[in-house]
């Protein structure tokens, strides 16, 4: 089956009212490839300013993080239920920054991965090894129990979307080859068969996540297994469109 190409853009903690303001407006003038789902995610606090502004049909707001409860007294989390009622679609979880500066477990986002989805909030679940990690030859075991804490908690992944992010490539300028991300990518779609059935392993959409700009992400166009890109700072660029549109 065709799976949709999909890019998501994570703003992280970087952009003001403004800037913020001329990216979306560079995505509503553009010509986006048709055939392409994208989601931006910017700081919590531009959530609402975002969504209002979004007029293209293929653009998606998300946020950088949801909590394991919807209300209550949680000081600083963001809730499901609020980013639902200012019209967010899609939450980031997992992702490395996440597990590295706020010691989130691999069962905490699982658990928050479920929240999110029983709770009408898509997920994209970002997993992924260390440097030292990759030079031991533990990636694959990495990722897989990642996956695994996750497996055990969703049983429908219709609304996720996996984000592979090798932690020494973001913000590194350091990239893995599309050869290389293609091999770890159909390595992680085999394990997901194993556990979920060949059904909905070819159905989950993976992404690379790993420094990906506009000068690298072409080199990617014919991998089966890449069905998208999980883009940092280039998300902040004019080269965010020519990375959406690098499948045209």
């Amino acid at each position: 089956m065709a799976r949709t190409f999909f890019i998501g853009g994570n703003f992280k903690l970087n952009g003001s009212k403004k800037s913020i303001a001329e990216i979306v407006d560079r995505l509503n003038k553009a010509a986006l490839d048709v055939n392409s789902e994208v989601v931006i995610c910017p700081p919590a606090a531009y959530l609402d300013s975002t969504v209002q502004a979004v007029t293209s049909k293929q653009v998606s707001v998300g946020a950088q993080n949801v909590y394991v409860k919807a209300s209550g007294a949680y000081t600083g989390e963001n809730s499901v239920d609020q980013i639902k009622d200012l019209g967010a679609k899609w939450t980031i979880l997992g992702h490395s920054e996440r597990r590295e500066y706020f010691k989130e477990t691999d069962q905490f986002v699982a658990e928050k991965t479920k929240f999110a989805l029983d709770n009408g909030v898509s997920v994209i679940l970002c997993i992924g090894e260390s440097l030292e990690e990759k030079k031991a030859g533990q990636t694959l075991a990495v990722v897989e129990k990642q996956l695994t804490a996750v497996i055990a908690e969703v049983k429908d992944w219709t609304n996720v979307v996996i984000a592979y992010e090798p932690i020494w490539a973001i913000g590194t300028g350091l990239a893995a080859t599309a050869e290389d991300a293609e091999e770890i990518h159909a390595s992680i779609r085999k394990f997901l068969a194993s556990k979920l059935g060949d059904k909905v392993a070819e159905e989950i959409r993976i992404l690379y996540g790993g420094s990906a700009n506009g000068a690298n992400v072409a080199s990617f166009k014919d991998k089966k297994n890449v069905d998208g890109f999980l883009v940092g700072g280039a998300s902040l660029k004019p080269e965010f469109v020519d990375i959406i549109n690098s499948r045209k």
